[in-house]
């Protein structure tokens, strides 16, 4: 039954593209004959209103909190991070690209407590988590930053200091709703049935002495900021939420306490440690060498185009006290915020009660790490909330991974070895049609540039997912296995342009699904020094003539004997 409905699923999306395939042979049909050309128009990403396409660029996920172990959430927002990144990297430009966990505060030493543990002992235990997360998820990070480091305390309490010599930051009491899972304060207004908005618990703090740092004066400035910088908080929607919030009014904020000890100290009173999320979003300064600010210090290289990327649960942290911050402290705000959006199950709002988290170590385990990453970056609009079922997973990976990637690159392939003296054939005279496809191959590089400089990473996977179905049509109407009787000249031909629809596709890959976009790279006899953007450039085909190894699949069907029945 599953193997049926896979078949009419495929078969409605041939469908449901073939006007758009037929649409773009006919015009190549009528058009002037181009020379065999693959090339690549610029180095860099597409120039826009917060980043000019070409300068170095810090990435920064969020530094997850170790309360808890990891979730698809932080696997959802370091494979999107990591896809940037090494777009940009293939694209020629510099990336500093940040991870880290967030090791304060009072969640961590009630759970230290519990678990009968030194607070230090217990975060070095599970910080260890989420650098294994990325590690088996092929996370290609710079830098794994943890707020415990000494070099990182030292720069949060040099940018405490610059507060305070600025008049920033005064003495005062503190008296609300505190959320210790959320480590937020929250007014009477905020809460919802006696919660945070998140849902989490909360407890009243009474008159407790606490510094406060002067958010208020921020209102006016950061209004402005985001006036002159209306690109600055994506997607638009979120932008919006943060303009209402600080319209309606900014509070100074209480960035210290003294009913727990595990933080950072505040300098000179070590009755107080720091609110964590002062300590938690210096972390992107501090990773960049702060307070070393000097020429060639990384500081100066990458501050302040910067992207940070974070789940919109902490997008207020980001928009609204990070930039006062920076703008206190006399430092420049980050040119882009993007904030995305959460993962459901089945339907269902992910929940321990529930027992529907989500483990990304079982995914992989269960699917893959391609699959999984391409899963992640395909299936939702980055910025909207999503819904998991493995069905959709199972449905995603076997059509667009192993029934169209994968089954082309194979069927190619093996023509290619049985037919060809098992060597890259050489190609003749191209057709139209073939012209065609290698035009819209052409595009694709800079279509994909468009999508990833705006961080709309389903429409990069959209647009090599749809060229590759195109391709698929491709080698269906031309028939290669008839041509070998008919026209062996011909054959030739058709399983070169395939082979660098291939190529070209396969670096443009990369940075979704690096492992297996690699394998075929190998298949298709590309050498290691040739997989960058800069080689998506005629001088740089496929050799004919290179002897090619007998291929073998490179995605697998997934089989899930208890989904096969649904």
């Amino acid at each position: 039954m599953w193997r049926l409905c896979s078949i009419m699923l495929l078969s409605l999306s041939i469908a449901s593209r073939s006007n758009v395939v037929h649409g773009f042979v006919t015009r190549a049909l009528t058009s002037i004959r181009q020379p065999f050309h693959l090339f690549s128009t610029t180095i860099g990403t597409p120039a826009t209103s917060f980043d000019d396409g070409t300068s170095p660029i810090q990435i920064t996920t969020p530094i997850y909190y170790v309360n808890d172990k990891p979730h698809i959430g932080h696997a959802y927002t370091s494979t999107a991070c990591d896809v940037l990144a090494r777009y940009m990297r293939l694209s020629g430009r510099q990336v500093f690209f940040l991870s880290g966990t967030d090791e304060h505060g009072q969640k961590v030493e009630q759970s230290a407590a519990k678990a009968g543990v030194d607070p230090q002992d217990f975060v070095d235990q599970v910080s260890v988590n989420f650098s294994d997360l990325l590690e088996l998820l092929n996370i290609s990070h710079d830098k794994f930053i943890r707020t415990t480091q000494p070099d990182h305390k030292k720069a949060v309490q040099h940018l405490w200091n610059v507060l305070k010599q600025k008049d920033q930051i005064y003495m005062g009491n503190y008296e609300g709703w505190y959320s210790i899972r959320d480590e937020c304060f929250y007014t009477e207004s905020e809460l919802v049935d006696g919660k945070a908005p998140t849902g989490a618990d909360v407890e009243w703090v009474a008159k407790e002495k606490s510094y406060f740092f002067r958010l208020s004066e921020y209102q006016d400035k950061l209004l402005q900021y985001y006036d002159e910088n209306p690109d600055f908080i994506a997607p638009e929607g979120r932008r919006n939420e943060v303009l209402s919030f600080v319209k309606g009014g900014l509070r100074d904020l209480s960035i210290s306490r003294t009913s727990f000890k595990w933080g950072v100290s505040v300098p000179g009173d070590d009755d107080h440690v720091m609110y964590v999320w002062i300590d938690a979003l210096a972390n992107y300064i501090s990773a960049l060498s702060y307070p070393d600010t000097n020429e060639g210090s990384d500081y100066d290289k990458y501050w302040p185009n910067v992207l940070h990327v974070v789940g919109k649960d902490i997008l207020r942290f980001h928009a609204v006290y990070w930039p006062a911050i920076l703008m206190a402290a006399g430092l420049p705000v980050p040119r882009r915020l993007f904030a995305h959006g959460w993962w459901t199950k089945d339907g269902q709002k992910i929940s321990k009660s529930i027992g529907n988290v989500i483990d990304p170590l079982d995914l992989v385990e269960r699917y893959g790490v391609d699959q999984t990453r391409f899963f992640l970056m395909s299936e939702v609009n980055f910025g909207n909330d999503g819904d998991y079922s493995d069905l959709a997973m199972i449905q995603k990976c076997n059509t667009n991974l192993a029934n169209e990637l994968g089954n082309l690159c194979q069927r190619t392939l093996t023509l290619v070895f049985k037919n060809c003296d098992k060597c890259v054939p050489e190609p003749q005279a191209l057709t139209p049609e073939d012209e065609a496809l290698l035009a819209s191959t052409r595009s694709l590089r800079e279509t994909t540039g468009a999508a990833i400089a705006v961080q709309s990473i389903q429409k990069y996977v959209e647009a090599l997912v749809t060229h590759i179905w195109d391709a698929n049509k491709y080698i269906d109407t031309m028939a290669p296995w008839v041509l070998r009787k008919e026209d062996p000249e011909r054959m030739a031909t058709v399983l070169y342009v395939i082979m660098e629809v291939l190529r070209y596709s396969a670096i443009l890959y990369q940075p979704l699904i690096p492992t297996s976009a690699n394998k075929i790279l190998d298949a298709l006899t590309v050498p290691l020094t040739e997989r960058t953007f800069a080689h998506l450039d005629d001088a740089y085909r496929i050799k004919p003539g290179t002897p090619i190894a007998k291929p073998t699949p490179i995605f697998p069907r997934i089989e899930v004997p208890e989904l096969v029945e649904r």
